[in-house]
């Protein structure tokens, strides 16, 4: 029948719906909008950098994207932003939760509070900030939230805790969501990637001595990396797809599914890993000198 997909799931055509991401200005956020509107949709990208926003809308199709300066964070602003999208465009369809920060390399030990809160606030709040005030206009057209996680969630994460603590958080608040609508004929999904080469990798991995230094103890096929273009065609096959998950690159897709026995092994490995020890306690020695 047209479209259902292969088991008989309803898909979404993007042709004529009204799309919106956040953390848009750049990397995946930016490659997603794109693949949105070269798929039919109309998108309206929400970002905290104005001028980069603005840069961005030039390179857009004409009349079908729509910027807002917004901190996810602002509850209420997001609230405005969401109202704003759905006069302008007289819907909304697919919401792409995707802004995210990764925090300043610490052991939990030594970790500034305001870090903790600030990675929090941006990855795991400012996604329920998205979603909340879009839920109904979702719903009254049949459509689709994606919320943006990452393998990290399924992953221990010494002196990086606070981003798999959020990333762990949106992947339940995304297995929830998917529930939930479903009894209203939407659907939610959660997209999952390894490494994806964007400026927060190269500034939280390449330029940081200890994150690079955690990369390397990642099997050498885990640490291969994605563009953020192919992030963002994951994240829009899901989408279509009303996919409950999405996995890239593919080899991460084992780790998923072995997850219950994977992570007592992992755990137990890194907990007896001198190396990783000694990053710890050199990021401690490092925290401490500079206090």
């Amino acid at each position: 029948m047209p479209g259902l997909d292969r088991r008989g799931a309803r898909r979404l055509d993007l042709a004529g719906r009204v799309c919106l991401v956040t953390g848009a200005a750049q990397g995946i956020g930016l490659e997603t909008v794109r693949a949105l509107a070269a798929r039919g949709a109309a998108v309206a990208l929400l970002d905290q950098d104005g001028d980069r926003l603005r840069s961005c809308r030039t390179t857009l199709p004409a009349g079908r994207a729509h910027t807002i300066e917004v901190d996810v964070r602002d509850r209420a602003g997001m609230a405005t932003a969401v109202g704003e999208v759905v006069a302008r465009f007289g819907r909304l369809d697919v919401v792409v939760a995707n802004a995210g920060v990764t925090p300043r390399a610490s052991s939990l030990r030594t970790m500034d509070p305001a870090d903790y809160d600030r990675v929090v606030g941006i990855n795991l709040t400012g996604v329920f900030n998205t979603v909340h005030p879009s839920i109904e206009p979702v719903i009254a057209g049949g459509g689709h939230i994606a919320l943006v996680a990452s393998m990290a969630a399924m992953l221990p994460g010494p002196l990086g805790s606070p981003y798999m603590i959020t990333k762990a958080g949106v992947e339940q608040l995304g297995r929830a969501l998917r529930i939930e609508l479903a009894a209203h004929g939407a659907s939610a999904g959660v997209s999952y990637f390894g490494i994806v080469a964007t400026a927060m990798t190269r500034s939280a991995v390449d330029h940081d001595p200890i994150g690079s230094a955690l990369q390397q103890q990642l099997p050498r096929p885990l640490r291969r990396r994605i563009s953020a273009q192919e992030a963002a065609t994951a994240i829009v096959d899901g989408v279509q797809a009303r996919a409950a998950r999405t996995i890239a690159p593919p080899a991460w897709t084992l780790l998923a599914w072995l997850r219950g026995v994977t992570d007592r092994l992992v755990d137990a490995s890194a907990s007896r890993d001198r190396r990783l020890h000694e990053l710890i306690l050199r990021s401690e020695r490092e925290a401490s000198a500079g206090a």
